[in-house]
């Protein structure tokens, strides 16, 4: 079942939640819907599902090319994952998962006999079929969100959609639900769609990401292409932590924290200022030049505790950045605090023109917006 959303807009008085907005879902696809608070992703999520309408002018939703934006939620077919589980109390696990099926009307509801053979089928597919007499209380986090997911796909849902999923979870529980959901969907390959502000889960879960800013998708490609090849000032620095530089274009060559290096081709037409972006990764550490080009910096702190030690420097010219080595090479170099080390960078994003949003105003690393669990 494919989704495809048209031109759609939704405003809240005078907030604009979703502008204009165009996505196309393939069968199949489980694709996350990624941004800050108050980027419209929820908002979208809800108009699929019927549980908001968009405004009027907006385009069709379609699911496999039919119009269903006439449709109230019962008529689309959709399961719903919410973030808080949304869970009956006083039912057990099993009535909860079988809630859906036996409050169909009377012509539309499964034999009690087919009912317990679905809802037994789904508990063994969460891998909570020796907990269906347990009631929600007697569970943890993570088991009544897998129950929650068994409900949702209970009524053999067109499209699943999922709000936050996993938002109210501690972070190793969230972690291994992810990983768990992925093996489920690669199981079930029911389409669906996920809203979450954790990069890192929709880069690990999603087939594709859509990111998400004031109501517009700023891009829509694969966890690879939004991460390496970002579009936008906001996709570079909204997707893991980035360095950022002042800079400037003269004659084909770009100029930033006293290096200079070849322009990028799209930047390298005109003399101009710049924003310059590398992540951490990015850059190679030496304590001696290695014919690279490089600029001369301090090393100020280090943290080492993981696979990789970063770096927190302070260029020649100023800037304070950050950097990641493989910890092995750290130690080799001997590299500790006031050790001074030559750093080149391997990928650099180049930003002209108007769009500075999200650059800082003073010459900063910006650090990861991923919230925190």
């Amino acid at each position: 079942m494919s989704i495809e959303v048209r031109n759609i807009s939704k405003t809240f008085g005078k907030f604009t939640a979703l502008s204009n907005v165009s996505l196309t879902v393939q069968t199949g696809e489980l694709v996350a819907l990624l941004g800050p608070s108050g980027s419209g992703k929820t908002t979208l999520l809800r108009i699929i599902a019927g549980l908001e309408r968009p405004d009027p002018g907006s385009g069709p939703i379609l699911f496999q090319d039919e119009n269903v934006a006439r449709r109230g939620v019962g008529a689309r077919q959709v399961g719903f994952v919410f973030q808080h589980y949304a869970l009956f109390r006083h039912m057990t696990v099993f009535e909860n998962v079988a809630f859906g099926l036996r409050v169909r009307p009377r012509k539309l509801r499964p034999a009690k006999a087919v009912i317990h053979q679905r809802v037994t089928k789904l508990l063994q597919l969460v891998q909570l079929e020796t907990f269906a007499n347990r009631y929600p209380h007697q569970l943890s986090g993570g088991q009544r969100q897998r129950i929650a997911l068994a409900r949702a796909l209970a009524i053999e849902p067109k499209v699943l959609l999922l709000d936050e999923p996993f938002g109210a979870l501690d972070a190793k529980v969230r972690k291994e639900l992810r990983q768990w959901l992925r093996r489920l969907h690669d199981e079930i390959h029911v389409t669906s769609v996920f809203v979450t502000h954790d990069q890192d889960e929709a880069l690990e879960l999603a087939d594709r990401v859509v990111v998400m800013d004031h109501g517009h998708v700023e891009q829509i490609g694969t966890p690879d292409e939004v991460f390496h090849s970002p579009s936008t000032e906001f996709v570079t620095t909204f997707l893991g932590q980035v360095n950022f530089f002042r800079g400037r274009v003269e004659g084909g060559k770009l100029y930033f924290a006293t290096l200079a290096c070849d322009a990028p081709e799209h930047a390298a037409a005109s003399s101009q200022p710049v924003r310059v972006f590398v992540r951490p990764h990015d850059f190679e550490v030496d304590t001696h030049r290695n014919g690279a080009p490089a600029f001369k910096a301090t090393v100020v702190r280090i943290h080492s505790a993981g696979p990789n030690a970063r770096l927190d420097l302070v260029a020649e010219s100023g800037e304070p950045l950050c950097v990641e080595m493989p910890l092995d090479r750290f130690r080799a170099c001997g590299i500790g605090p006031g050790t001074q080390v030559f750093v080149s960078p391997r990928d650099i994003k180049v930003f002209t023109g108007d769009d500075q949003d999200t650059a800082p105003s003073d010459p900063e690393p910006i650090r990861s917006r991923q919230a925190q669990g």
